[in-house]
């Protein structure tokens, strides 16, 4: 999925010419932490509400602040994820989506990136969850597909992380049907844990909890 192909809720940017007092009372109508500023159409960078907080004279204008802003964007052709990497990585609430020759096409927030996720990873369509680990060095992706296949399933989605204590790959699958008992006795025939899963025989742990807050969340 492209950035191009998400849902852009058209936040608004600030001209560099615009005071402080402005671009703060454009980020307090539009409950933002951040907001672009641009030149004509010409994308300069991204200013925080902290950052203004910490002006004295509100009335001076942005391009008169005499530091430099930072540039985070994307492309409309890059992959979502590329956009929940930037947002992740310097805590912003928006990311700007921009052109080659530098134009801002759009902002995109913190919630469009969770709802494009969540499409993402298959959590609004039917069928069980489940999130197993192995040791790294015995794991395989065509192992997966192969067992939940020998138990009459379909593999719907299947996504990798590593484990920073363990070194592990954990793995989450989607499968086509609710019912995981004889799944989850395959997997632990063949050593992998199962830490967590989403069927006909659900069970409450921590994670559980968290994925039906965000289930919840994503249907507001």
């Amino acid at each position: 999925m492209q950035i191009q192909d998400l849902n852009y809720a058209g936040y608004p940017w600030v001209q560099h010419t615009e005071s402080v007092a402005t671009a703060l009372a454009m980020m307090e109508d539009e409950q933002l932490t951040h907001l672009p500023v641009v030149e004509g159409t010409t994308y300069q960078g991204l200013v925080s509400r902290e950052a203004l907080y910490e002006v004295s004279d509100d009335s001076i204008a942005l391009d008169q602040l005499g530091w430099p802003l930072p540039r985070p964007s994307v492309k409309p052709t890059d992959h979502f994820l590329a956009a929940v990497q930037v947002m992740g990585e310097q805590g912003l609430s928006l990311v700007p989506v921009i052109t080659e020759q530098q134009e801002l096409l759009a902002t995109i927030s913190a919630l469009e990136l969770t709802t494009a996720i969540g499409k993402f990873l298959g959590l609004q369509a039917g069928g069980a969850l489940l999130v197993l680990e192995k040791e790294a060095q015995h794991y395989t992706a065509s192992e997966v597909a192969k067992l939940v296949e020998s138990n009459d399933a379909q593999l719907l989605q299947l996504n990798t992380t590593v484990n920073a204590q363990t070194g592990h790959i954990q793995i989450t699958i989607r499968l086509n049907k609710y019912e995981v008992s004889d799944v989850i006795a395959t997997f632990q025939r063949y050593d992998y844990t199962v830490r967590f899963y989403v069927g006909e025989e659900q069970y409450a742990n921590e994670l559980k909890s968290n994925y039906d807050h965000l289930i919840h969340y994503l249907k507001i």
